[in-house]
């Protein structure tokens, strides 16, 4: 990863490692920013931090939860404030801009996510090689956790403005329209994205129909471990794709579609991409797709701008698995012994701590973030190239 270049006092770090981060937060536990932050920081990078709402806890609790919510209005507001303070750029015009890195997560409605697009097209008109990683959080699991209008807006709006998506399987079906089942259903659906001008793809969570790898398994990878998963029904995929062409021109496009890719573009190119698989485990974990973008913003901010060749996104994608896993596998030891000592007459008070106990164990995996463990290998997947 490249150094860090500041001024003497600190005031203008080099834009590459600097993040503006728009996210939930919440005064206890690890989701939004309070999960993005704390690794981009271990990584080196300075955050600028803007709370879309502010809640005591994530909403899965039983009791549910208080907070505020912020709206488009005051995040402009907010953004305002920071440019006229010189906080966005360090003079005047393009090319001035100090945020190297948009990171968002979840968006809970339609204004607030039209006043993002608003702010991203500020800061890549003051920096035009600002990237913006979207994580397009809409659900999982078959269930939506936003309202479903969102979708349009994203496809419209957000998707041509995105350098680094990084969708679950739920989220990239609702985006792009495909249902996947197999490997080359996951490779159409990148290339709907990349089509609308994302550079890299990350799929963070994928589980194929059976026999739907493609011959992609797991155990033709080789890890020399016994750590990896034995068959597709315990393990879970992450499926990566990098665009290696220019294709800025795509940006325009109206709509997001798969014909308007075949017919519309004819620029020569080659999809770059790999799939990797780790154990599933059981329970759920929420935030873990928080960490998951920080830590793909931070291990691939230099390919974006260096051009390094392909065994750089394998060797990010072989990290993140890493880490990941180490932290689900941290919080999942932790709440095994939590929840062996709970005992209550109160079904809710025992979900609760239950729920409690699966905030993810974040500060004490610090040293999975900064020495990655690498018990995974990330696989070659063939890739089209041109108008295939």
């Amino acid at each position: 990863m490249a150094s860090i270049s500041c001024d003497d006092d600190g005031s203008h770090c080099d834009g590459n490692k600097r993040v503006l981060s728009i996210q939930s937060h919440v005064c206890s536990g690890y989701v939004g920013n309070k999960a993005a932050v704390f690794p981009l920081q271990l990584l080196g990078f300075d955050v600028d931090i803007i709370n879309s709402v502010q809640f005591s806890n994530h909403t899965g609790y039983p009791f549910g939860w208080e907070g505020d919510v912020l709206d488009g209005h005051r995040l402009g507001q907010l953004v305002d404030g920071m440019e006229r303070n010189g906080l966005l750029s360090s003079g005047g015009g393009a090319g001035s801009g100090r945020i190297g890195n948009i990171l968002t997560g979840y968006i809970g409605s339609e204004s607030f996510l039209k006043a993002v697009v608003n702010v991203v097209q500020k800061l890549k008109g003051l920096n035009p090689s600002c990237r913006y990683i979207c994580d397009p959080v809409l659900g999982d699991m078959g269930r939506f956790y936003v309202p479903k209008e969102l979708v349009d807006i994203y496809r419209r709006d957000v998707l041509p403005l995105a350098d680094v998506i990084t969708p679950n399987q739920f989220e990239i079906e609702q985006l792009t329209g495909i249902s996947i089942q197999t490997i080359q259903d996951a490779q159409r659906a990148c290339r709907i994205l990349h089509n609308a001008g994302a550079s890299l793809v990350l799929i963070t969570s994928i589980i194929f129909a059976e026999g739907g790898n493609g011959g992609y398994d797991e155990r033709t990878v080789g890890t020399g471990t016994d750590i990896g998963a034995s068959s597709s029904k315990d393990s879970i995929g992450m499926f990566a794709s990098r665009r290696q062409c220019n294709l800025q021109s795509m940006r325009q496009q109206e709509k997001v579609d798969e014909t308007s890719m075949q017919n519309d573009h004819k620029t020569e190119y080659s999809d770059e991409q790999y799939i990797l698989y780790t154990p599933r485990m059981e329970g759920q974990f929420t935030g873990t797709g928080d960490v998951c973008a920080a830590l793909f913003l931070g291990w691939t901010a230099d390919l974006a701008n260096t051009g390094n060749d392909g065994s750089y996104l394998a060797g990010s994608l072989e990290k993140l698995a890493g880490t990941m896993h180490a932290i689900v596998q941290r919080t999942a030891n932790a709440a095994a012994m939590k929840q062996s000592a709970y005992s209550s007459s109160s079904v809710s008070i025992e979900k609760a701590k239950i729920v409690s106990s699966r905030e993810l164990q974040l500060i004490q995996s610090r040293d999975d973030i900064l020495h990655p463990p690498r018990n995974f290998r990330a696989l070659r997947v063939h890739a089209s190239s041109s108008n295939e």
